[in-house]
C-alpha cells in the first residue's frame, strides 16, 4: 500500500509563494506517475501538473503553467509543487496523487492513490 501525506500548505497574499510536499511511502516510486490536483469549493477536483518519478518528465495545466514546478526527490521519496505569482483562483485543497503505471494523465479516475490534502488560500 502507498501513502502520500502533502504538506505545506497556507494563507498567502496575491502574488506570493508557497511549496508544497507530498511524502510518499510504502512501496518502490520508479515506475510511478506522480501528480497534483486541486479541488475548490463547490467545483470538481481539477488537473495541476504531473511528473514521472523515474525521468522526471512534466507536464501543466494551462492555467499554471509558467507559475507552478513540480520537482521530485528520489533520495526523499518526495515530490514538490512549487507555486509562484499566486492569485486568488489558485484557492483550493491541493491533493498529491500516484499512478502505478505510465503514460500519465490528467484524469482524476485514473490515478490510484490520494493524500488528504492541503489547504492554499490565496488572499486579494
Amino acid at each position: 500500500q502507498v501513502q502520500l501525506v502533502e504538506s505545506g500548505g497556507g494563507l498567502v497574499q496575491a502574488g506570493g509563494s508557497l511549496r508544497l510536499s507530498c511524502a510518499a511511502s510504502g512501496r518502490t516510486f520508479s515506475s510511478y506517475v506522480m501528480g497534483w490536483f486541486r479541488q475548490a469549493p463547490g467545483k470538481e477536483r481539477e488537473f495541476v501538473a504531473t511528473i514521472y518519478w523515474s525521468g522526471g518528465s512534466t507536464y501543466y495545466a494551462n492555467s499554471v503553467k509558467g507559475r507552478f514546478t513540480i520537482s521530485r526527490d528520489n533520495a526523499k521519496s518526495t515530490v514538490y509543487l512549487q507555486m509562484n505569482s499566486l492569485k486568488p483562483e489558485d484557492t483550493a485543497v491541493y491533493y498529491c496523487a500516484a499512478k502505478r503505471y505510465a503514460p500519465r494523465t490528467t484524469m482524476v479516475n485514473e490515478y490510484d492513490y490520494w493524500g488528504q490534502g492541503t489547504q492554499v488560500t490565496v488572499s486579494s
